[in-house]
């Protein structure tokens, strides 16, 4: 007789949450219990945020976000899409114009996405997305913004708007509506194997330093921006996180033209797979990130192809180009 192959049996790792074995009370996008699970119901929002110039700081509302992706812009400087799930914020901002890499994060989280305005190359490809619908612009006649006018703060960094005002308007059109998440990350209370340690990170990008230290008491990371703590505007708390997540990607230059001095757009290709460190509960971890379609959330494996869980909380990514020499890591 023919012996009969059994399929190999993927071992279950104890504690590990997802990618798709979530309670129905447990955000999957941080993989915490939310008080009332009603709010899971509702669309994700991610939100365009200035950080260039410095000017800019203190923004409002990074804490509250589930995930925040901090990317290269033009010029060296960087800029902010945030995505807010589980947690409101009034306000939010300021508001700035959307980039290349919005035309991902939206189909990433099924997520509505509202920003302030984009090159006319830029604005064509939002309009022919499919999630148009669900887009929230002044490039586009929205509502949903206002000003707040600050003395020394150029009018164009006056922007804001607030999550609920975004879901009310999303809800006119129909499209509150609960999230289809393609496939999901992966959690635990505790790392699988331990990492190397990691007291502090620092990112080096052209125009603008990035600090985080581990916080040991609270297991998150602190953020600072330029040498200076970097504070949330609506609470005056300084921005933390529990996963800090360096993404290499590759960075394309393109012949979209983004501002008056000509620089072109960067197109950052977060699809494919590529490698990644993870920092969490003082601890870095490298492996790979996965994004096979474009509905697809990142996801994150060891170089063995082992899950590579990440800490129950908020994630911050660093998407950095592929072959950056400005991490430096302290134990």
């Amino acid at each position: 007789a023919v012996p009969t192959i059994q399929p190999a049996i993927q071992p279950t790792i104890d504690g590990l949450l997802g990618p798709d074995n979530f309670p129905p009370n447990v955000n999957p996008l941080t993989g915490e219990i939310v008080r009332d699970p009603s709010v899971l119901a509702r669309r994700p929002l991610a939100i365009k945020i200035s950080n260039h110039p410095v000017l800019v700081r203190p923004q409002a509302g990074l804490n509250s976000a589930d995930l925040v992706f901090e990317h290269y812009v033009e010029a060296g400087f960087t800029r902010f899409t945030a995505v807010f799930y589980s947690h409101d914020a009034d306000p939010v901002g300021s508001v700035c114009s959307g980039r290349l890499i919005d035309l991902e994060i939206p189909n990433m989280y099924d997520a509505a996405f509202a920003y302030s305005g984009s090159s006319g190359p830029v604005r064509q490809m939002f309009k022919a997305s499919e999630f148009f619908n669900r887009l929230i612009s002044i490039d586009f006649g929205h509502s949903g913004f206002y000003r707040v006018e600050v003395p020394d703060r150029p009018l164009v960094h006056s922007l804001f708007t607030d999550t609920p005002t975004l879901r009310y308007l999303l809800g006119e059109r129909g499209e509150d509506v609960p999230p289809h998440f393609q496939n999901g990350m992966t959690f635990r209370a505790d790392p699988i194997t331990p990492g190397e340690p990691a007291a502090s990170l620092e990112i080096q990008y052209q125009g603008t330093n990035v600090y985080w230290g581990y916080e040991r008491g609270n297991g998150r990371y602190l953020r600072w921006a330029d040498g200076d703590p970097h504070l949330d505007a609506n609470t005056g708390e300084q921005i933390s996180f529990k996963n800090i997540i360096v993404l290499s990607a590759e960075h394309v230059e393109t012949n979209i033209i983004e501002d008056v001095g000509g620089s072109p757009s960067i197109q950052i290709q977060i699809w494919g797979e590529g490698s990644v460190s993870i920092f969490r509960d003082g601890q870095r971890f490298d492996g790979l990130w996965h994004r096979a379609d474009p509905h697809d959330m990142l996801t994150f494996t060891d170089k063995a192809g082992g899950p590579l869980p990440l800490a129950p909380g908020n994630s911050f990514f660093q998407i950095v180009p592929s072959g950056f020499d400005g991490l430096t890591v302290t134990p």
